[in-house]
């Protein structure tokens, strides 16, 4: 990916391709879709996690000697910001890896003319502790509109980009451009890079609406 000036990270993984096949195929049901947004979330936030958590190093006492050993620090803050309503579906396999996180949901919904985006709840605190890392589940990253929305009230509320790290099953050259030109040192993580968007701004061959299919309202 070296058109962008940001990092995109797809895992060369079996599991995460596996998942990534169901969640394509059309006649996948919803429950078993569900099920695939929630291992691509686990797997994906996984990798997010590399080098991205800060640590602790110390000793623990073994029951037969004292060894060096390595703990996440709970002391650095963790959030969690799912746009809705689609990143509730990968919301359930990042929080079993990070659950000491803050989860602030942020509504966010497309009008399907214009493309543009529109927030309808935000529930971000008024400000972030300094150093806080966030992680943004956000299953399809299309036009870039709705992550540069959310990208404009984590930065205003004090996070650093570059400590934001993004989790998407499928994702396209035009978000990827945009966002690469507004926060160059965000890092996303992502089961595939489609190039196209059709006349609806929808990735394609892309998952269809993850939101629909996750929630079994096609």
């Amino acid at each position: 990916m070296s058109n962008f000036q940001l990092r995109i990270h797809v895992p060369d993984h079996p599991l995460v391709k596996h998942w990534l096949g169901i969640l394509r195929d059309k006649d996948t049901p919803t429950t078993l879709f569900r099920s695939a947004m929630t291992e691509l979330g686990r797997w994906l936030t996984y990798e997010a996690c590399r080098y991205w958590l800060p640590t602790l190093e110390t000793e623990v006492q073994t029951p037969l000697a004292v060894t060096p050993a390595t703990f996440v620090d709970p002391q650095v803050p963790v959030a969690v910001v799912p746009i809705l309503r689609a990143g509730l579906a990968l919301l359930e396999g990042a929080q079993g890896l990070l659950p000491l996180a803050s989860i602030y949901h942020l509504g966010l919904s497309r009008n399907e003319e214009t493309l543009e985006p529109t927030c309808y709840l935000n529930k971000l605190p008024a400000e972030f502790a300094p150093g806080t890392r966030v992680l943004i589940p956000e299953p399809m990253l299309a036009t870039g509109g709705s992550m540069l929305m959310a990208m404009t009230e984590l930065t205003k509320r004090g996070i650093d980009p570059a400590l934001v790290r993004v989790v998407s099953v499928v994702v396209a050259p035009p978000a990827l451009q945009k966002i690469s030109a507004a926060y160059p040192t965000m890092q996303i993580y992502t089961a595939a890079v489609d190039e196209i968007l059709n006349e609806h701004g929808f990735i394609v061959p892309g998952l269809g609406d993850a939101g629909d299919r996750t929630f079994g309202t096609l």
